[in-house]
Order: C-alpha cells, then structure tokens, then sequence
C-alpha cells in the first residue's frame, strides 16, 4: 500500500493557485471540473439562485449573499467549489474560509458519488448548516439540516441563517 501513495502526487494550494481552467482540490487530489455542467445543469443553477436571491431580498436579510461556484478553502490541500451557496458574512480575499449558511450542490453523472459523498462529509465536518442535493434526473431534492453535528435528512422549506429565516420551494427550480 505505501509504494503506491508514492506514485500518487499530494497538491496544495500553491499548486492550485497555478493551475489553469476549473479544479477542486480534495486532500491533495487533484479532480478536474469538466467538461461543463450540461444546459439542463445550468437552467437548474440559475432557476435556483434566482429562487434562493429571491428568498434573501425578501427575509430581509441584510448581510446575507448568494453566490455561485467560489473556492471555498478547507485547508492546505482541499479546495472545493461548491454550485450554489449562502453566505452571511463579509469573505475577505480570494477565498470563501469558513462555512457558508446554505449549499447546493446539482448532480450530474460526472459529480454524483463526489457530491454524495466526498463533499457530504466535507460539508459536515465544517458544520455547514444546510445542505441541498438536487437530482435533475429525478427532478428530486435532499435537504440535509446539520443537528448535533450529523446531517439529517429533512422536509424543511425554511432555513434559519446567520440573521434571518428564508423559505423556498426548491421544485420550482425544475420547473423551467
């Protein structure tokens, strides 16, 4: 087992903040983010952030922003850009680092086990509060609300952030 962690290369932010073209970097793996998202992922994600714009004009929550993927820095050498999320307070510099109030993550068949998985558990152990998985096959959604550190899964429609409660119908973001 250890000669074959020899032949497998360990980046980090440094060899990140090089590289060209759209890259996640996941405990020192490198994961290409190609090709693009289908059309049908892209009608989704902008369906979904005007619903989740929507939600923060209308709570009134003022330091709230949406935001679409952003590299959001776990640590040395993991790096994840995440499809859609929310975030309440100021990010300073050219990282996201620390956990934003809400992500959305929409599958895809190159990104499915990462995003129920991989990220599942990186989301978790950040302590991001809400997490959204949208199956555009299945036009279905996860909702996972962080509770004494685990997520579970939930019916929610409404999402207390940082400073204020949104409600959405995240069916609509398939109704295109």
């Amino acid at each position: 087992m250890s000669a074959i962690r020899e032949f497998i290369p360990h980046y980090t932010i440094k060899d990140y903040e090089r590289w060209e073209g759209r890259w996640e970097l996941i405990n020192g793996i490198a994961i290409a983010m190609s090709p693009m998202p289908s059309p049908r992922h892209q009608e989704i994600s902008g369906a979904m952030t005007e619903i989740l714009r929507q939600a923060v004009k209308q709570s009134a929550c003022a330091h709230c922003r949406v935001y679409q993927p952003i590299d959001y820095y776990i640590n040395n050498d993991t790096i994840i850009n995440p499809d859609l999320l929310i975030v309440c307070k100021p990010i300073e510099g050219q990282y996201l680092k620390f956990p934003p109030e809400l992500v959305v993550e929409i599958l895809s068949p190159s990104t499915a086990i990462k995003d129920k998985n991989t990220k599942f558990d990186i989301y978790q152990n950040e302590g991001v509060p809400y997490y959204l998985i949208l199956d555009p096959e299945q036009e279905s959604v996860d909702i996972f609300q962080l509770k004494n550190g685990m997520y579970e899964l939930t019916t929610t429609n409404q999402f207390q952030l940082e400073d204020c409660t949104i409600s959405i119908d995240v069916s609509q973001a398939f109704i295109i």
